[in-house]
């Protein structure tokens, strides 16, 4: 019985720890929230609070879509939205194509090339903006969306690890019955790895699509017009130094702008779990 009552006690004391700690962890997300529903006069007076003491919801959130510099805010999520799912979209494609080459074909210096693209994880991504401005710069495409889209295009060295590391624990004895059968390596990819490998394909695609859609800092170099910004630029500008500082349209519009996150993660976390479990067993 002494065995019992103590692994009930440390069920419940485990239970409670995780609970203050979960909630410890959305906290912010929460406060955000709250400080959404409160106005702007009474907004800081009780800034811990989550129950706001005005509610002023209807006034944040007009005032939030109603916009910034004569554009409203849904100008700045779609243009958020289209740089994000079609960045998103070549990101993914282009780093599986990448690493099924590494990992299914044989070709001279293939294991110094990955080494390369590996080393590329260590660099930081200010150091690239340079380089990507002068060419955007020489192609005449800054201050346009594709210049959003196109650094993000050409793959990603943490996405191609992560899915060679699953192509390689595919048996290459598939590709030779495929081929067998009359199947092209195009063929083989889709129609027998792609489905085998779909748990790294979508873990790629909600980290691509966050690291995109929260992006500041390339959208502030490469961006000039305001009806091209991006949700991370529009944030920015309901916060004038100068003037009255809209906090609970900013409030309001960060709530609306971590929905597709949110929604996106919820939809295919499952895929997210099994493929960081999956590639853990095999490394």
């Amino acid at each position: 019985m002494g065995r019992k009552n103590k692994r009930k006690i440390h069920s419940v004391l485990f239970h409670i720890e995780a609970c203050m700690l979960g909630f410890i962890m959305i906290y912010p997300l929460l406060w955000l929230l709250a400080s959404s529903f409160k106005s702007n006069q009474t907004m800081f007076q009780d800034a811990y609070s989550l129950i706001p003491k005005v509610w002023d919801v209807a006034t944040n959130y007009k005032s939030g879509f109603a916009g910034i510099g004569g554009v409203r805010f849904s100008t700045f999520f779609m243009n958020s939205l289209y740089v994000t799912v079609v960045g998103m979209l070549g990101c993914v494609i282009s780093s599986l194509f990448a690493a099924y080459a590494f990992s299914r074909i044989k070709f001279r210096f293939g294991n110094i090339l990955f080494g390369c693209v590996m080393m590329t994880m260590m660099i930081p991504a200010q150091v690239m903006v340079v380089p990507q401005y002068i060419i955007l710069k020489k192609l005449n495409l800054i201050d346009t969306r594709i210049s959003l889209i196109l650094p993000w295009f050409f793959g990603g060295a943490f996405f191609i690890f992560l899915m060679v590391q699953f192509f390689q624990g595919i048996p290459r004895e598939l590709d030779e019955a495929a081929q067998i059968d009359g199947c092209g390596r195009i063929q083989t990819l889709f129609k027998i790895l792609v489905p085998i490998v779909k748990p790294a394909i979508i873990t790629s695609s909600i980290f691509a699509f966050y690291w995109i859609w929260q992006d500041f800092f390339q959208p502030l170099i490469f961006v000039n017009s305001t009806k091209k910004f991006t949700i991370p630029l529009a944030l920015n500008m309901y916060l004038d130094p100068n003037s009255y500082n809209n906090y609970g349209g900013l409030f309001a519009m960060s709530v609306i702008s971590l929905l597709p996150i949110i929604l996106f993660f919820i939809i295919f976390q499952r895929y997210l779990v099994d493929g960081i479990a999956m590639d853990g067993i095999k490394g």
